[in-house]
């Protein structure tokens, strides 16, 4: 495999109240897995953001999970992380796409989700892109949440002055006869 230009990494972001994360793994390649969820952990722990774990059979009850937990729970992001190893069928083209746009509907609809499902022709682009020491992708979808998260909170504290005053009345100038 050719050697790549690095990347360049946003700093993450510093929350001046507390955030929790739910991260959604499908452990279907288990030791993949484990590493995605120690580059997510150990992201998520630098930025001091508490979170929490849970398991689903594989990749395509990803989305389900989250969208479960957005609409149930009190999570301020998601972090998805999984594996997809290209195989024989069909089966790996529904599986990644469909969780794919899943997430992403997810997401059009107001869920912060890093997606960190890996999409891999075999298993040691799996592991490469899974190695914390390596690609760190578990970490970098546990970042990109971080970010939405931060740009979430930013915009949501922002007023939408567009020019119009609020609504309930008129606002009478100070020394007007009409007060």
């Amino acid at each position: 495999m050719a050697e790549q230009d690095p990347h360049h990494a946003l700093e993450l972001p510093a929350f001046d109240r507390p955030a929790k994360l739910l991260v959604v793994v499908a452990p279907f390649y288990r030791d993949i897995a484990d590493m995605l969820i120690a580059g997510a952990v150990a992201t998520l722990d630098a930025a001091g953001v508490a979170h929490e774990l849970v398991e689903m059979p594989g990749a395509l009850e990803i989305p389900s999970a989250i969208a479960l937990a957005h609409r149930l729970s009190n999570y301020d992001g998601y972090v998805a992380l999984g594996c997809v190893i290209r195989g024989e069928t069909t089966h790996y083209e529904t599986v990644c796409n469909d969780s794919s746009r899943g997430l992403t509907l997810l997401g059009l609809q107001g869920a912060l989700i890093g997606n960190g499902i890996l999409t891999v022709e075999d298993r040691a682009q799996a592991l490469r892109r899974a190695d914390p020491a390596d690609m760190d992708k578990g970490g970098g979808a546990a970042a990109a949440a971080l970010h939405l998260i931060a740009l979430a909170r930013r915009w949501s504290a922002e007023t939408k002055g567009v020019g119009f005053r609020p609504s309930g009345g008129i606002q009478i100038a100070e020394g007007s006869d009409r007060a």
